[in-house]
């Protein structure tokens, strides 16, 4: 880890977390309308009311880099430095994937690599559209797991610096991660599982007809037998 990012990571650490962004981009954002008016006096309880009403992921746009308002709440957050509780709550918000995108983007600045992987990666699994401002002004259409996979794996992401993160095999390696289960494998796993029992109980529901059929059989010898011995008795009878 390189020294800026060494640098970044003790601003989180000291809960400077503001100046985890650029300083150009926050300029910006500081003269914004949104900023001025919309995010004055917010908390974390009000920011969410806020956020709620978010359209689309970004951070600036057009020629003159105007701030979209998921990059101002995300700064807002950052200044507010919320207790680690209520970023856990906004995760679990599933009716509000702004919201959800808001902490998943504030755990990549603010979060050590061995937090931050298995927090953002339970999102792997979750396909909601979401909408991304780019640069240029345009939108485009992404997933969730895509912006969680973006989030772990670039050091930068429209336009805003990132901390370093350290490749997850090697926090692997070193024991501070358990290695991932995908949940594709989980589920194939789990088919085979049911796969298998039910060869079993096809195999054990064999086994019972070929024993069922065997004593059938064997009544059936033993009832022609004892018929058989009580026509050679009555013969002998007469």
């Amino acid at each position: 880890m390189d020294d800026e990012q060494q640098e970044k990571q003790q601003l989180a650490n000291d809960g400077r977390q503001m100046t985890l962004i650029d300083q150009i981009i926050r300029n910006k954002v500081f003269n914004s309308r949104y900023w001025k008016e919309d995010c004055f006096g917010l908390t974390a309880v009000t920011l969410v009311d806020k956020a709620c009403k978010l359209d689309c992921v970004g951070a600036t746009y057009s020629g003159t880099g105007k701030p979209v308002p998921f990059l101002c709440l995300l700064m807002k957050l950052l200044q507010i430095n919320p207790e680690k509780d209520i970023i856990l709550e906004f995760l679990q918000s599933k009716d509000y994937k702004y919201i959800n995108a808001l902490a998943m983007f504030y755990i990549r600045l603010t979060s050590k690599a061995k937090e931050a992987y298995p927090t953002i990666e339970q999102f792997y699994s979750d396909f909601r559209k979401i909408r991304i401002r780019n640069l240029d002004g345009t939108f485009a259409i992404w997933h969730m797991d895509e912006l969680a996979e973006k989030l772990l794996n670039e050091e930068n992401i429209f336009g805003i610096s990132l901390p370093r993160f350290q490749k997850r095999w090697i926090l692997e390696e070193l024991g501070q991660l358990e290695a991932r289960k995908s949940v594709l494998e989980e589920e194939l796993k789990n088919k085979e599982q049911g796969q298998q029992e039910q060869e079993q109980e096809g195999e054990k529901g064999q086994e019972q007809k070929e024993e069922k059929r065997s004593r059938s059989r064997s009544r059936s010898r033993s009832h022609k037998k004892h018929k058989k011995n009580n026509k050679h008795s009555s013969h002998n009878r007469k």
